[in-house]
């Protein structure tokens, strides 16, 4: 259910702000939204996994919580990064 390498680093590549940029809010937010996609597809076939459940459920609090403080302090930034996620 982890990300593979070469995914993730597509993912920072895209986001990041800098050259070596991987905890910048975007990339954080950009990685956890691919994991969570893919533990909701993970979750559709095995219903009954409560402990993935759980792990899903503290992914996308901690997503809320990453968009909400960019939503506070770089508004534009926040836009432009629900816009391309999709969110």
């Amino acid at each position: 259910m982890a990300l593979d390498n070469e995914k993730k680093q597509k993912i920072i590549k895209k986001y990041s702000l800098g050259k070596d940029d991987t905890g910048s809010p975007e990339v954080q937010v950009a990685l956890l939204t691919e994991r969570i996609n893919e533990l909701a597809e993970h979750l559709k076939q095995h219903r009954k996994d409560s402990h993935s459940r759980r792990g899903l459920v503290k992914m996308v609090g901690k997503r809320r919580r990453l968009l909400e403080y960019l939503k506070e302090n770089e508004k534009t930034r926040h836009d432009k990064l629900v816009k391309s996620l999709k969110l």
